[in-house]
C-alpha cells in the first residue's frame, strides 16, 4: 500500500495544472520552491519533476489548430525572488534542429521557444523571452500590434541538445520585470515553440482561428502567491574613450580624442513604477547602421533606435493608426547628443500607465563640433486601459530651443469591437514657431483604422489627414498636406497540397487628395504570396499607382517579384526584384523607371561562425531620353565568430559604388548580461579620391578619408 501510495502521488505531479483542482481551470498555479532549480539546461532537478506542466501545443503558422509532429512539455515554477521555466521539446530527428552559438537577439532563423509574459494580465503590453536550444537569447517588447527587438532584460536561460530533442531551463528576476504591487499577483502567458525547418509555429494555450493573431487577447492566467515586493535600485556606469581622424589638405589628422565617465540610475518607486536618471549619458553605438541608398529621397531615412536609456518603457509611446503619413509621434533619435536625461515609466493607478522623458540635447554644427546651443525634449504619454486589449491614450511631445519651439499633443485609442475586429485612432495638434521672427503655425493630424482578422481573413479600412503645417520634431513624418481614404482585403488559402501551405491574396487600394496642389492621387496593389513546405515562399505584386510632387502627378506604378526561406539548415536566402515607374525628385522633378535588386543571405557553415551578407542595387534611368541619371549599388558582408555565450568577434565590409567609399568595421564584444559589458571596436571609411593641389579629385585607388576607435566598459550593479 505504501508502494501504490507513492505511485499514485508521483502521477500526479504530472497532471498539467489545468487538471488539478482550483477555483478557474483556465488558472495556471506554478509550484512555489525553496530550492531553485541548477541552471544547466538538463531537467535532473526535483523541482521539475514535482512541478506542473502544460502540453498539447496546437500550430498558428502556417495554419491554426495542427498538432506538431514535435511534442512539446512547458513547466513552471518559482520562488520570492525568481519565475522558473522549463521546456523539454521533443524532436525524431535532433541532427535537423537548427541551433548555433551566436550573439544575443540573433536567433530568429533558429529553433526557438518563447516566453510570452503579460506581467500586469491587463492586455496592454507583454515581455517575449526566446530562447534556442542552446540557450542563447534575445528578447523584446510587444504592444498595440508593434513588437520592439531593441529591448534588453536581464534573465538567465541555458539549453541542450540530447537525442529526444532539446532542454531549455530559464530563470527570470523579479527585479527585471514590472508587475501589480500586490498580493497575489496575476500573470498571463503565452508559450511558444518554432521549428525552423517548416517554418511552423506553435502554442500554448492554441490560438482561436476567429481571433487571428490577437497575442494579448488569447493568453492563460497565471497566479504568483507571495512574490517578493522590492526596492529596486541600479547604477550602471559606464566608461567611453574614442579616437577620430579624417582627411586635411591630403594628410590624416586626429581631430577628436575623448573620454568619458557616465552614470545612470534606476529606482523603483513600486515594483511597477520606475525612475530613470543618467548624466553625460553614453549613447554609443556599437556597431554601424547598415547603409541605406540616399539619394532621391522625398523624406529622410529611418534608423531604429539603439540606445539603452531609451528603451525601457518605449513600447508606451506608441501612438495608434500610424504608419502612413505620420510614421512615429515620439522617435527618440531626434535627441542626437543629450547631456541629461530623465524618465519616469508605469504603471501609476490601476489601469493607468505613464510615461515620461526629459532630455536636454547639446546641438551639434555640421562638422560635428557643439554650438553651445540647448535643445529640451518634454515628452509625456499616458494611458488608460478598458476591457481586452483597449485603450484610450493622450501624448504630448516638445522640442524648446530658445525663442523656438515645436509642440504636439493630442489623443489615441484602440477599441476591441469584437473578438476579432478593432478600431484605432489619433487626434494630433501641433504648435511651431522655427524662428523668432516667424509666426506660430497651427496643424492637426487625424487618423481612424478598423481591422478585421481571423485565421481566413485579413480586412483593414481606414482615413487620414495631415494638415499642411502640421510638424513633429520629436517625431518622425514622411508626408504634410495630405487626405487619404483606403484599406486591404487579404483572403487565405489552405490548399490540400503536399508541397503547398498557405496562398494569400491582397488587394490594397487607396485614394489620396495633396492639400498643396488639389489634385488627386491613387495606389493599388494586388499581391499573390505562396507558402510552400519547408518555410519557402514565393511572392509576386503588380501595382497601378501615381504621386503627387510639387503640383504634378507622377506615374509609380509597376511590379514586384521576391522569394526565399531556409534552402538548407545552414543556408538562408531572400531575394526582392522590384521595377516601377518612378519620381526624380528635385525642384525640377521629372518621369522616370528605377529598378531595384535586394539579396540577403545568412550562412553558417559551423556551429560559432556565421555569415551574413546583403547587395542592393537601385537604378534610376529618365523617360524623356532614356538616359541612366544614376545607379547605387551597396554590398555588405558582416562575419561573427561567436567564442562562447558571452565573447564574439565581428568584422564588417561594405561597399558603397556611389559613394566610392569602403567601409570597415572590427568589434570585440563580451556581454555578461545587458548593461554588463566591454566592447572595442576599430573603423575605417576609405573612398576613390586623392588630394591633388589645392582639392581633392577622383581616383582609381581608395584612400583613407576615416578612421576611428572606441572602448566603452560598463558594469551593472543591482541592489
Amino acid at each position: 500500500m505504501h508502494l501504490a501510495f507513492r505511485v499514485a502521488i508521483s502521477l500526479l505531479c504530472f497532471i498539467p495544472v489545468s487538471l488539478l483542482s482550483s477555483p478557474d481551470p483556465d488558472l495556471l498555479l506554478p509550484t512555489r520552491t525553496e530550492t531553485p532549480p541548477t541552471l544547466d539546461g538538463r531537467l535532473d532537478d526535483v523541482l521539475w519533476k514535482q512541478a506542473p506542466y502544460v502540453t498539447g501545443f496546437r500550430t498558428f503558422i502556417p495554419d491554426f489548430g495542427h498538432a506538431m509532429l514535435e511534442s512539446t512539455v512547458t513547466y513552471f515554477a518559482y520562488d520570492a525572488e525568481n519565475l522558473y521555466f522549463a521546456f523539454r521539446c521533443f524532436d525524431p530527428d535532433p541532427k535537423s534542429i537548427k541551433a548555433e552559438i551566436t550573439s544575443r537577439d540573433n536567433l530568429r532563423p533558429h529553433d526557438w521557444i518563447c516566453i510570452n509574459l503579460d506581467t500586469f494580465s491587463d492586455q496592454q503590453s507583454l515581455y517575449a523571452l526566446y530562447v534556442n536550444p542552446l540557450g542563447i537569447q534575445a528578447d523584446s517588447r510587444f504592444a498595440a500590434g508593434i513588437e520592439d527587438h531593441s529591448f534588453d532584460l536581464v534573465w538567465y536561460s541555458a539549453g541542450q541538445i540530447d537525442e529526444q530533442g532539446y532542454t531549455i531551463e530559464i530563470q527570470v528576476p523579479l527585479k527585471s520585470i514590472r508587475y501589480a504591487d500586490k498580493n497575489p499577483v496575476q500573470m498571463s502567458v503565452f508559450f511558444e515553440r518554432r521549428v525552423s525547418r517548416r517554418s511552423e509555429q506553435a502554442s500554448f494555450p492554441p490560438m482561436d482561428p476567429k481571433k487571428g493573431y490577437q497575442f494579448l487577447t488569447q493568453m492563460q492566467p497565471l497566479v504568483y502567491r507571495d512574490l517578493k515586493h522590492y526596492t529596486l535600485f541600479e547604477l550602471l556606469p559606464a566608461v567611453t574613450y574614442n579616437q577620430r581622424y579624417r582627411q586635411e589638405t591630403g594628410s590624416l589628422v586626429q581631430y577628436e580624442q575623448k573620454g568619458d565617465l557616465s552614470l545612470t540610475a534606476k529606482y523603483g518607486i513600486t515594483s511597477d513604477l520606475i525612475l530613470d536618471g543618467t548624466v553625460n549619458p553614453d549613447f554609443s553605438q556599437v556597431e554601424a547602421d547598415a547603409g541605406q541608398v540616399d539619394v532621391n529621397l522625398r523624406y529622410g531615412l529611418f534608423f531604429p533606435e539603439k540606445r539603452p536609456f531609451f528603451l525601457e518603457g518605449s513600447e508606451n509611446f506608441g501612438v495608434a493608426a500610424t504608419g502612413d503619413a505620420v510614421q512615429a509621434v515620439v522617435h527618440t533619435r531626434t535627441i542626437v547628443n543629450p547631456l541629461v536625461g530623465l524618465k519616469v515609466s508605469g504603471k501609476v493607478a490601476g489601469q493607468s500607465t505613464l510615461a515620461s522623458i526629459y532630455a536636454v540635447d547639446e546641438l551639434l554644427d555640421a562638422s560635428s563640433r557643439v554650438t553651445g546651443e540647448k535643445a529640451h525634449f518634454p515628452i509625456l504619454r499616458y494611458k488608460h486601459a478598458l476591457t481586452d486589449d483597449s485603450y484610450l491614450g493622450g501624448i504630448y511631445a516638445g522640442r524648446e530651443l530658445q525663442d523656438r519651439f515645436n509642440r504636439v499633443a493630442g489623443t489615441d485609442g484602440l477599441l476591441r469591437v469584437t473578438s476579432s475586429s478593432l478600431i484605432e485612432y489619433h487626434a494630433l495638434f501641433s504648435q511651431t514657431k522655427p524662428d523668432p521672427a516667424a509666426t506660430t503655425a497651427n496643424g492637426q493630424a487625424f487618423s481612424a483604422v478598423f481591422r478585421y482578422g481571423t485565421r481566413d481573413l485579413d480586412f483593414e479600412i481606414g482615413s487620414y489627414a495631415v494638415s499642411k503645417e502640421f510638424a513633429a520634431d520629436a517625431g518622425y513624418l514622411t508626408r504634410t498636406g495630405i487626405i487619404s481614404l483606403g484599406g486591404f482585403v487579404k483572403p487565405k488559402i489552405y490548399p490540400a497540397s503536399q508541397t503547398l501551405r498557405r496562398i494569400d491574396l491582397m488587394l490594397i487600394s487607396s485614394q489620396s487628395r495633396d492639400e498643396f496642389s488639389k489634385l488627386w492621387e491613387t495606389y493599388n496593389e494586388f499581391s499573390i504570396n505562396n507558402v510552400f513546405v519547408g518555410g519557402l515562399n514565393a511572392r509576386v505584386r503588380y501595382l497601378y499607382a501615381t504621386e503627387i510632387f510639387l503640383g504634378e502627378r507622377f506615374r509609380t506604378d509597376g511590379f514586384l517579384v521576391s522569394g526565399g526561406g531556409q534552402l538548407a539548415r545552414q543556408f538562408n536566402l531572400s531575394l526582392t526584384y522590384r521595377n516601377e515607374k518612378a519620381i526624380f525628385f528635385s525642384a525640377d522633378p521629372y518621369q522616370g523607371r528605377s529598378s531595384r535588386l535586394t539579396a540577403t543571405f545568412n550562412y553558417q557553415p559551423w556551429n560559432q561562425i556565421e555569415a551574413t551578407g546583403s547587395l542592393t542595387y537601385v537604378d534610376f534611368h529618365r523617360d524623356a531620353d532614356g538616359q541612366k541619371i544614376y545607379e547605387y549599388p551597396i554590398a555588405r558582408l558582416r562575419l561573427t565568430y561567436q567564442m562562447n555565450h558571452y565573447l564574439f568577434f565581428r568584422g564588417v565590409v561594405e561597399y558603397n559604388k556611389f559613394r566610392r567609399s569602403l567601409l570597415n568595421d572590427y568589434l570585440i564584444s563580451f556581454t555578461y548580461i545587458p548593461g554588463t559589458v566591454l566592447h572595442a571596436g576599430y573603423g575605417s571609411l576609405y573612398q576613390r579620391t586623392k588630394w591633388e593641389n589645392t582639392r581633392y579629385v577622383d581616383d582609381d585607388r581608395f584612400l583613407e578619408t576615416r578612421r576611428g576607435f572606441f572602448f566603452k566598459m560598463s558594469y551593472l550593479w543591482r541592489l
